[in-house]
């Protein structure tokens, strides 16, 4: 058993910089308690941000609603770049939650190529932070511990065209993009080569490899935001774009920065309304 103390001495320094560095130090250990005793409902706590990868549950959430307000009764969900799986397992662990809130199925695909990553092709695969065969899947413990997950495995070049013929999947709501490299997000992306009617209007995203730090340095011009952009100059009626409103929250997370929504402008829904009944304010006496 490791000595109390030299566990204190250890982390003391991260300790000091939370409470005396960091901004909202209140504010994120409160966050810390709550997700750690597991303190009031799934759905208070995934408002604060308070569980394990709050993103997988906020864009599963959100598809939900927007899915259940146009009558749809069951959603897919997919997730690019398994690796070892324990992404895949959150997204089963908000996905269950959440239909205890709502009624409504969800459905959940999770795409790899159960090797790791292929050979990096060029400068826009990014090789100086990416080599082949990392993020390998271990593939029978995974297939242990999923229990609602359809895993498709092979080239997302290869996989990517047949899925939909293949699993007739229900519309697409949520989408979960870590395939690290320009490339193989770029063959993901051929998804949207199928009938609108395999996708909600709307699709929330989280794109992972768009923000980075010092040593990536992701940019418009290589990885992830590449097969972004190429796709948006290429596709008139479908845009990938960046919201907005996490502009004005008091309190930000990493992750609102890497949440992008996928518009569907033709989708026989995207027009439907969904608001309130009516924004009429009325004037006060």
């Amino acid at each position: 058993m490791q000595n109390p103390f030299k566990v204190f001495k250890k982390h003391l320094s991260w300790i000091l910089r939370e409470i005396f560095l960091e901004p909202f130090t209140i504010r994120r250990f409160s966050i810390f308690f709550i997700k750690y005793f597991k303190i009031g409902s799934y759905e208070a706590r995934l408002s604060y941000g308070a569980v394990d990868r709050p993103h997988y549950g906020y864009c599963i959430k959100q598809a939900v609603k927007l899915a259940t307000s146009l009558g749809y009764d069951r959603i897919s969900v997919l997730e690019f770049g398994v690796a070892g799986g324990r992404g895949i397992l959150y997204l089963e662990y908000h996905a269950k939650e959440i239909e205890k809130i709502y009624n409504i199925k969800i459905d959940i695909y999770g795409f790899d190529t159960g090797y790791g990553l292929p050979e990096p092709k060029g400068y826009r695969d990014l090789p100086y932070i990416w080599k082949k065969g990392f993020f390998e899947m271990n593939h029978y413990r995974l297939n242990q511990r999923i229990k609602r997950t359809q895993l498709i495995l092979g080239e997302i070049s290869e996989t990517i065209s047949s899925f939909v013929k293949e699993y007739n999947p229900a519309p697409i709501g949520a989408m979960f993009y870590d395939m690290d490299y320009y490339s193989s997000t770029s063959s993901s992306l051929k998804i949207f080569n199928n009938d609108e009617k395999y996708f909600l209007p709307r699709i929330f995203s989280y794109f992972d490899d768009t923000i980075g730090d010092e040593a990536s340095l992701y940019n418009e011009f290589t990885g992830e935001r590449l097969a972004i952009n190429e796709f948006n100059m290429n596709k008139t009626d479908i845009k990938i774009a960046k919201p907005y409103y996490f502009h004005h929250k008091s309190f930000t997370q990493k992750w609102y920065c890497q949440i992008w929504l996928i518009h569907l402008f033709n989708h026989k829904d995207y027009n439907k309304y969904i608001s309130f009944d009516n924004k009429q304010m009325n004037l006060r006496e």
